[in-house]
């Protein structure tokens, strides 16, 4: 084998190692897109879901179908709308409610977020499950990716009520955060999406407030 010969096969390795790896790099590339695109459209749907969930709950704080009749298990007097909020902290709320079919009977709903030890087997390490409890009922828990679910309290003045909120009735409105992100993500690269709800006010904590 002659010194040109060698030439030329050493050229034509080293040729195609750089034309294996631009192949290669291409198909990372586009298996990357592929996943971020997927993975963008899941995380969208999935805030989408958990806002509107959270959304429909927390403007029905305090309704009650017939309100004048139902007897708030706290005190065994008269249900009171302001007295809706029955527990509020960062990352949990609890309230009074009427649930479908409306029936009049007094309800409740709880809020809160586990810890991120639940979800230790996920690749993602902040996503966390977010629970929701209807009454007495085993807590529903929502695997959505959720890595933010906290909230921020305003009185009557708009200003912020530090928490967890200790004065019943004091809550006039309330902003949400949520964070939602792809449980599993290519190469670690994690897409969010987040949705803000500005102080949403339930009409009849407000209307019960300006009696």
């Amino acid at each position: 084998m002659g010194f040109t010969t060698l030439i030329d096969i050493v050229g034509s390795i080293i040729i195609g190692g750089i034309l294996m790896m631009m192949a290669w790099r291409l198909s990372d590339a586009s298996t990357e897109k592929t996943y971020n695109n997927s993975g963008e459209l899941s995380v969208q749907q999935n805030l989408l879901t958990v806002a509107q969930m959270v959304e429909f709950d927390f403007r029905k704080i305090g309704f009650c179908n017939s309100w004048d009749v139902i007897i708030d298990p706290r005190t065994n007097v008269t249900f009171k709308s302001t007295d809706a909020i029955v527990s509020a902290d960062s990352t949990s709320i609890k309230f009074y409610t009427d649930l479908y079919p409306y029936d009049g009977n007094l309800d409740s709903i709880r809020y809160y977020l586990g810890p991120k030890s639940e979800c230790s087997s996920t690749p993602n390490p902040r996503d966390r499950l977010l629970y929701r409890v209807e009454n007495n009922e085993a807590p529903a828990k929502s695997n959505l990716g959720v890595t933010q679910f906290r909230m921020t309290y305003y009185d009557v003045n708009d200003d912020t009520i530090p928490t967890p909120v200790t004065t019943r009735g004091l809550i006039k409105s309330i902003e949400i955060n949520i964070t939602v992100e792809n449980v599993a993500a290519y190469d670690e690269k994690y897409t969010n999406a987040f949705w803000k709800q500005i102080r949403l006010a339930s009409r009849n904590v407000s209307r019960a407030k300006t009696l």
